[in-house]
């Protein structure tokens, strides 16, 4: 025994020999991450390529003026974007107004507020919005939402407003059916809650604790703790998290389809019906042909570049916050 005892000693006190890299192994794996990454760019290279290719004639007939122009006329062929560009900005940027102060609320509530026994309940339910398909948004919007959006909303608000210089040319419903801009953003809005809440609360979550117990401990009230601790060190993120909201809205399709009206027609109020470029080809695309299809190739490079105009501006805020 007392052998057995010194052998497992001597083995525990052993030092372990260690491998030396494989340099076959480490090859192999760094061309599989370039592969993969080079994938991504020829991916992406080629998207562009292919709308850029057949929007090219639409951009060559109409020129600058496809951009300007709100003409949509099939039968005279004669197209025009600027509909559709401010539809999509205009229901995306409701959406953010909507969308945003609602998922930071979630986040604190859940990070800072919630009780033990509801927050993975709450949370729960929260990620699962994400999960609805955007159809089934839309349905929704469409058949339950817009016409109680019609009946307690636009109708009032149109009585109240109407006749008043700015107020009433932003909020006066020339036919309150329930669909519109307004509508579209509020849709867009409870489908981008569960992403920017998600993340916002997993940054908050991960700020240390003794930041959190230091500023209690020196007289802070939450709302100072949130505002002056939490907010800046995870701000960072949720303006990462805000971009990916941003990019949902942008880019949803089917949902927007249903509520927003489909209509080519500039207005300034939010209650009337409009198009955005999703919804425009979602529409239009099945049955194009000649410069029509051109036109609907030019308007998904048209949202590939505001897309790609909102990264930078997310690059550049991000850049800024952590200068700060």
């Amino acid at each position: 025994m007392p052998a057995l005892s010194q052998s497992i000693a001597v083995a525990r006190t052993r030092p372990s020999v260690r491998k030396g890299p494989s340099r076959g192994l480490d090859a192999v794996f760094r061309t599989c991450s370039y592969g993969a990454a080079l994938i991504v760019l020829l991916l992406l290279g080629g998207i562009l390529g292919s709308i850029v290719y057949g929007g090219w004639p639409a951009f060559r007939e109409f020129g600058f003026g496809f951009l300007t122009s709100s003409a949509w006329n099939i039968g005279t062929e004669q197209y025009g974007a600027l509909v559709a560009v401010l539809g999509t900005v205009a229901s995306a940027f409701l959406a953010l107004l909507i969308g945003v102060p609602v998922s930071l609320g979630i986040a604190i509530f859940l990070t800072q507020l919630c009780p033990g026994w509801a927050r993975k309940p709450v949370a729960m339910t929260i990620e699962l919005l994400a999960a609805v398909p955007s159809i089934i948004y839309g349905m929704w919007g469409l058949f339950v939402f817009a016409p109680l959006f019609a009946r307690f909303v636009q109708i009032p608000v149109s009585n109240v407003v109407e006749g008043l210089p700015i107020v009433g040319t932003l909020l006066y419903a020339r036919v309150p059916s329930g669909v519109g801009v307004l509508t579209a953003g509020v849709i867009l809005a409870i489908m981008i809650v569960p992403f920017i809440a998600s993340i916002a609360r997993d940054m908050l979550d991960q700020i240390p604790t003794v930041l959190r117990e230091s500023a209690y401990g020196i007289g802070c009230t939450t709302w100072e703790v949130v505002r002056h601790v939490l907010v800046p060190q995870a701000a960072v993120s949720i303006i990462g998290a805000i971009m990916l909201g941003l990019g949902r809205a942008l880019g949803e399709t089917m949902a927007v389809t249903f509520v927003v009206g489909n209509a080519n027609r500039l207005s300034a109020s939010i209650f009337d019906p409009s198009s955005t470029i999703a919804s425009r080809i979602a529409n239009e695309f099945n049955e194009a042909d000649g410069l029509q299809l051109n036109a609907l190739m030019a308007l998904g490079c048209l949202l590939f570049i505001i897309t790609f105009i909102v990264l930078i501006v997310a690059r550049l805020l991000t850049r800024r916050v952590q200068a700060a």
